[in-house]
């Protein structure tokens, strides 16, 4: 049920969005809360609180906020997973309408549950910053982006071309105004962007049989026999997003432009990738100064067709929600070294597995030249290593396996403040917080299904 008490939220502010167009590229890292604004532009949060047995206990709770000025946008109510045959309410409400400690302090005497998810940190120590619980609040903060498509900086090869920088914003505007459940656009590719994809496509597959890890040579061909991976054709986002559901539940989205680093990752917790469909300027076929198609395609979509390295990018997504800056910061830059630039040990050889590496020609030779330094991944340690965004990385982090670095991640991921854990629901695309002894025990529910489920097929097997 889902009451619309002022009319629901439709409008989104980009006051917190960082500006770029005066400063060079930006660099990835982590941006502020997102802030959605209501007509008197205040920051909205929400409340999501479990009522104690009284009659009358949510009546007595809504006129709280009444009496302290607190104004309400929405309420929702759901079926309780912390308490069996109970209800919990959501609560979206301006933060800077009313006396909200007061009113908080208040609340609190009828609940037996309450969290604050808050776009706005600054407001109240209390409260945990927010992230999407459903895949479909993707859309809320999928235009908040750090720069758009078409705001290319001086030094980009395309700058003073005046009908790149069209095409860009094509691009980008189509991604804009995509939604959740749309088909994905379709792009008719020009002769010279088809050119181009063409020349990066030849140079890459010299390199793969030698520099690419296993999984991906092995994904590879399948992409060309079921996507339209050629030379002389531009893969379209669908296929290869339908490609990839089917064999991991993965997904592409299209995106206008660069996301700060809490909400890219965000994307990942769900198993959805924001992904550029623009392609570099024809000039510079060997070299992007940010994500475009070739690099999104080449070097990213096939290895999320692989079951490890998809649970291994949905783990640094999952470790994200709710995490604090500063550890969004340390997330980002383990997704630098290893989605992006990662390497690995296969049969006692050194491979690379990042996009960044499988996406360019000239760095997946140097990163395997002897000339960069080579360092274990650690999250730890690799956390804090810092990185150049223009050239190519003087280090590189080597993984044992996917594995590997999945466990070294989930265990990371436990140093991370916060006052829950989070688990992915597949069958509802949803995340779910793990806060209570209820919760915990339908986990263990299910672990001990699964279990008996393999002793099951132990025994068929022998």
């Amino acid at each position: 049920m889902v009451v619309d008490v002022e009319g629901e939220i439709v409008n989104t502010s980009e006051s917190d969005v960082k500006e770029t167009k005066n400063t060079k590229r930006p660099e990835r890292k982590s941006g502020n809360y997102i802030m959605e604004s209501l007509p008197e532009n205040g920051n909205t949060f929400h409340v999501i609180f479990s009522m104690k047995e009284k009659v009358g206990a949510l009546a007595d709770a809504l006129q709280i906020f009444k009496d302290n000025g607190v104004n309400l946008c929405r309420i929702e109510s759901r079926s309780s997973k912390r308490f069996n045959n109970d209800y919990e309410f959501i609560v979206e409400c301006c933060s800077q309408n009313g006396s909200l400690n007061k009113a908080l302090d208040q609340i609190k005497e009828f609940t037996q549950y309450l969290q604050i998810i808050s776009r706005d940190q600054t407001y109240n120590a209390r409260s945990v910053p927010w992230f999407p619980n459903r895949i479909k609040d993707l859309d809320r903060f999928a235009n908040h982006i750090l720069s758009y498509g078409s705001e290319l900086d001086a030094d980009h090869p395309g700058f003073t071309d005046t009908q790149y920088r069209a095409r860009r914003k094509y691009f980008a505007d189509l991604a804009y105004h995509y939604k959740y459940g749309e088909k994905l656009p379709h792009i008719e590719y020009t002769k010279q962007e088809t050119e181009t994809w063409g020349k990066v496509f030849n140079n890459l597959i010299k390199l793969y049989p030698t520099h690419a890890c296993r999984e991906h040579n092995h994904i590879f061909p399948l992409m060309i026999e079921n996507c339209g991976y050629r030379a002389d054709n531009i893969p379209q986002l669908e296929d290869v997003s339908n490609f990839l559901k089917d064999c991991t539940g993965f997904t592409l989205r299209p995106v206008a432009g660069l996301l700060s680093s809490r909400d890219f990752l965000a994307g990942l917790a769900f198993r959805v990738f924001q992904t550029t469909q623009y392609i570099r300027h024809p000039s510079m076929p060997l070299y992007t100064p940010e994500p475009d198609v070739c690099h999104e395609l080449l070097g990213h979509a096939p290895l999320f067709a692989d079951p490890s390295f998809a649970k291994f990018s949905q783990e640094i997504g999952l470790a994200s929600l709710g995490a604090p800056d500063e550890y969004i910061e340390k997330l980002a830059t383990c997704y630098w070294f290893t989605i992006e630039f990662g390497l690995c040990k296969q049969n006692g050889e050194i491979k690379a597995y990042g996009a960044g590496l499988l996406s360019s020609f000239g760095e997946l030779e140097y990163c395997m030249s002897g000339k960069p330094e080579l360092k274990n991944f650690d999250p730890y340690v690799t956390g804090d290593q810092k990185y150049p965004i223009t050239q190519y990385q003087p280090i590189y982090f080597l993984a044992e396996s996917f594995d590997d670095a999945q466990q070294k991640l989930r265990e990371f991921a436990l140093s991370i403040p916060r006052p829950f854990t989070v688990r992915y629901n597949p069958y509802t695309q949803s995340v779910e917080i793990l806060d209570s002894k209820v919760q915990l025990e339908s986990v263990a529910r299910n672990i001990q299904s699964e279990v008996q489920l393999l002793m099951d097929a132990m025994k068929k097997i022998h």
